[in-house]
């Protein structure tokens, strides 16, 4: 039996804006048009919520609903950053992820679970502390909250999910009989495929629950909705009973970079220096598995108010050895940093470093034949070779 989780990101437009503006927590937040525009709500915090305020409502009903609210408009790039950085969580506990949006995803993570707890522990005690670690992991890299469902497949996932929001965890029934038992007193309206109107026409007929689809008849079913696939579909969900296929697309990697968040803040120049080598050699053994060359550099750094700083630069001719990615690097590093021989220690203090190269190509040529040698190529494959060489002896151990 498969495990699968379904991953929601709490109020996540909302909550990347009080990283970005903390004195505004534990206040109702509106994230969308402003109140006087003709436009609607994106998303919203909690605080928010407790006065009826809710995604897609217009602005104007919101500012009525809650007029001492604090309106934004939405601000995508830091979104789509923070969920990077998320979905790099997701891939650290299993490669089948399937995005369901910016701030969703499935994840089967089946061939997960023997990672967790000790040998003794039962599935479920292991299917627990995967999603408690899920869940640590993803507040300490992006710094906001999720909530995650587990299940044997997508519809119990995803329902699970919104159990214990936000910022919580919920193990659904595994057992059939238990899954439909859980499933008997919520109404038709957790189900998917149950909008407004498929309630409204299922109202008349006393069902209203899904135990009240578990009782009727699929005949009986297909005469009120006129399809009887969309009946059968109907009644497996009301019993738990569905898809269990995370749909994963393996992507093409566009870019290879890490990053480390520093657990204190820190205002060393060395320190922040030598992490950003450590990374470089990170990038460089990952990008060197495949025979490839890179054309762009590119250094992050963000500071304790969470601003971001990105440079990039690009390489000529094309890289894949490590002193050039290191030259690089640093050369990115003194734009953003400049040093200062007076003042060791950095006016604002680092709270992430990240380093990546980009826009590939398999040819560091470009395609193009030289008449004559060149020197600077003959040092160039020189230095690939000897990358290359370390990276071997780094997995034989013999070098950190």
């Amino acid at each position: 039996m498969k495990t699968i989780l379904h991953v929601d990101m709490d109020a996540f437009f909302a909550s990347v804006e009080l990283l970005h503006h903390p004195e505004w927590r534990g206040r109702p937040l509106i994230v969308g048009s402003g109140p006087d525009e003709r436009g609607v709500v994106s998303t919203c915090s909690y605080e928010a919520r407790r006065f009826g305020v809710r995604s897609a409502m217009p602005s104007r009903t919101a500012y009525q609903l809650c007029p001492h609210a604090i309106f934004t408009p939405p601000h995508m790039e830091l979104y789509h950053d923070v969920s990077r950085r998320a979905f790099g969580v997701f891939e650290r506990f299993t490669p089948y992820v399937e995005a369901v949006s910016i701030d969703e995803a499935f994840l089967d993570v089946t061939g997960s679970l023997h990672l967790f707890g000790r040998k003794s522990d039962d599935e479920a005690t292991r299917r627990a502390m995967l999603g408690e670690a899920l869940r640590r992991a993803v507040r300490e890299a992006c710094g906001v909250t999720c909530s995650v469902g587990i299940a044997p497949n997508r519809l119990l996932a995803k329902i699970g999910s919104e159990q214990n929001k936000p910022d919580g965890l919920a193990c659904m029934p595994f057992d059939q009989s238990a899954a439909a038992d859980f499933l008997s007193p919520k109404p038709v309206s957790i189900l998917w495929g149950i909008g407004k109107k498929t309630e409204a026409a299922l109202a008349p007929y006393g069902i209203l629950t899904c135990g009240d689809i578990q009782r009727t008849p699929v005949a009986r079913l297909e005469s009120i909705l006129g399809s009887r696939t969309c009946a059968e579909a109907l009644r497996d969900y009301a019993f738990g009973r569905c898809d269990d296929t995370v749909y994963w697309i393996e992507p093409a990697e566009k870019s290879v970079s890490r990053e480390h968040t520093f657990d204190v803040d820190v205002t060393s120049r060395g320190v922040v220096r030598a992490k950003l080598l450590e990374l470089v050699a990170e990038v460089g053994a990952r990008f060197r598995r495949e025979r490839r060359w890179a054309r762009t550099a590119r250094l992050k750094l963000r500071d304790a108010s969470f601003s971001t700083c990105t440079r990039q630069m690009p390489f000529a001719p094309p890289a894949r050895d490590d002193i050039a990615f290191r030259k690089a690097a640093l050369a990115l590093f003194d734009q953003a940093l400049p040093p200062s021989r007076s003042r060791p220690n950095m006016s604002r203090p680092i709270r992430l470093v990240g380093f990546g190269v980009a826009n590939f190509t398999g040819d560091p040529d470009g395609g193009q034949l030289s008449l004559f040698e060149d020197g600077r190529d003959e040092l160039r494959v020189r230095h690939e070779r000897l990358s290359e060489a370390l990276d071997a002896l780094r997995g034989r151990g013999l070098v950190v």
